[in-house]
């Protein structure tokens, strides 16, 4: 390295280390401290006027689960869509780094590259700190989006189920039961094992699970427009058209070891590792979701404004979904808030156990399980992903109760 540019190496390592570690990280998590205070100060503005979501901003429990959620939700966005917060790719190892303390400067350091380790290095030279960050865009894009998923199921067989009793109600409530009966750990297991994945299992449960999302759209728009044929094909092409291009994407992939290809216009693959974790998160949590909403019905379909819409004649599917369905959103929101943390457990557990995700991924468990292998002599590799993982689960019990606490007040 030519001396100027040593020269200013080392000024820049001296101003890292004047300011510390812990206001060095802090730093780096500069856009997400704007749009959190950007967004808590529109939302407290007009909460009035923003209905439960506005309500949140009336309980301080709520107020800081929602931080803490938003938090790890901006700096995924940040980091997987603007590339920044992260000081080095996830996969990038630097010589002499091997289980570095936090803070450790790089040896030889190009000008362009951060020349700090903040959090230090792992068992492979790679930087703790980043791999952290990154891991936040693996839950973020999994366990919301596949809590979802389970709850188009959830909702789209649990509705007739208690509405309509007798032997569907026997027989989906059967099924649920058999699937519950499972502990949730080995059914993972098996669903993720390379043996599984490569009988094109996965791919086969994804053709029939992202189907529901669609079945479920097409019965809301087909039960509301009913008597408006021009409105009803209308929204029906704007919104079933790009649900089925995306559904045919999803499920079609073109890799070699893939059962499914049918579908020319693949506008993008999924990874085998992702689909088949979210294949089997969404098939796990399904049957809790369809007992909670059968259940729901089962006590919203004696109320009165139900029995209204039955003397006006309304179509059953009408009266699940515009009339059960909206009175039943409180308990729903609640469970889908308390779903997300699960679900993110449930990726850390698969991520320590090695299971679904590559095992070089960045996800907080695989970090996790890395970093305890030396935790007696090195624990900093394994504290921060740890926290990260703590942090959100955390934020997204106290979001729950907040909102639990205001739905109560309706």
């Amino acid at each position: 390295m030519p001396p100027a540019e040593e020269i200013a190496q080392h000024k820049r390592i001296s101003r890292l280390e004047n300011l510390g570690i812990l206001a060095n990280v802090v730093l780096r998590f500069t856009p997400v401290w704007i749009t959190l205070v950007v967004l808590y100060g529109v939302s407290i503005r007009y909460k009035r006027r923003l209905g439960l979501y506005g309500k949140l901003f009336d309980s301080v429990i709520g107020m800081i689960g929602f931080g803490l959620v938003m938090f790890w939700v901006f700096t995924a966005l940040f980091v997987g869509v603007f590339d920044l917060i992260a000081t080095h790719a996830p996969l990038e190892q630097a010589s002499g780094m091997k289980n570095k303390l936090p803070g450790t400067p790089l040896l030889r350091a190009a000008p362009e590259e951060f020349p700090v380790y903040l959090l230090g290095g792992d068992n492979l030279a790679r930087d703790i700190f980043s791999r952290m960050v990154y891991g936040s865009t693996i839950v973020i894009q999994i366990a919301p989006l596949a809590t979802l998923f389970a709850f188009m199921v959830g909702i789209t067989l649990g509705l007739p189920a208690g509405y309509y009793s007798g032997r569907l109600d026997t027989a989906l409530s059967f099924l649920a039961n058999l699937i519950l009966a499972f502990p949730v750990i080995l059914l993972f297991y098996l669903l993720v094992t390379p043996e599984i994945v490569q009988t094109g299992l996965p791919q086969y449960m994804a053709t029939v699970l992202f189907l529901f999302p669609l079945v479920f759209m097409g019965v809301l728009i087909q039960s509301r427009f009913r008597t408006q044929p021009q409105k009803n094909i209308f929204w029906m092409a704007l919104i079933l058209i790009p649900l089925f291009l995306l559904y045919a994407a999803a499920i079609n992939d073109g890799g070699s070891s893939s059962k499914i290809r049918f579908w020319p216009l693949d506008f993008f693959d999924i990874p085998p590792g992702i689909l088949v974790v979210f294949v089997a998160v969404v098939f796990v949590n399904s049957p809790t979701v369809f007992r909670i909403v059968r259940g729901l019905v089962m006590d919203i379909q004696t109320r009165d404004y139900v029995a209204a819409a039955q003397t006006r004649g309304e179509r059953p599917w009408y009266i699940m979904l515009w009339e059960i369905l909206p009175n039943a959103r409180g308990p729903l929101i609640v469970d889908f808030c308390l779903r997300i943390g699960y679900t993110t457990i449930l990726l850390g557990t698969l991520g320590f156990f090695g299971l679904g995700l590559p095992p070089e991924s960045p996800d907080w468990g695989t970090t996790i399980n890395e970093g305890r292998k030396l935790l007696s002599i090195y624990p900093h590799p394994a504290l921060p992903p740890a926290f990260a993982l703590l942090s959100l689960v955390l934020g997204l019990n106290l979001l729950a109760d907040g909102l639990r606490e205001e739905s109560l007040k309706d």
